[in-house]
């Protein structure tokens, strides 16, 4: 089980890592819209560019694998029994406090209020 959960780890950041990268390298689809004012190299404005192309289509592949393995990475991660590791904040209190008794305060005379010096 530990072995598919490093598995999973290391596809989903290798899928992020490739992810962003194909992401930066793409063109933008407003890039060209200064062109469609004045210079004329844009059909229409935010026109449809025909089918996708290859990067597009990667990207589009990456971001699901990337999802599936998000999502198998919480199931595995609920779904597994709790291994105590000595923490304080793993473990929460089995029984409740006991309540303490408040000290009786007395009462001082003015002179021992006074701080010596």
């Amino acid at each position: 089980m530990n072995a598919l959960l490093t598995v999973m780890l290391a596809v989903q950041m290798i899928s992020a890592l490739a992810m962003v990268a194909l992401i930066l390298v793409q063109h933008g689809k407003g890039a060209d819209m200064g062109a469609a004012f004045g210079s004329g190299g844009s059909g229409s404005l935010f026109g449809a560019s025909g089918s996708a192309n290859f990067l597009s289509r990667t990207t589009a592949v990456l971001a699901t694998v990337f999802f599936a393995s998000t999502l198998m990475l919480a199931y595995f991660g609920s779904a597994r029994p709790v291994a105590s590791s000595g923490s304080v904040l793993e473990n929460p209190a089995l029984t409740a406090p006991v309540p303490v008794a408040p000290l009786p305060i007395e009462a001082a005379s003015g002179a021992a209020q006074i701080p010596a010096k």
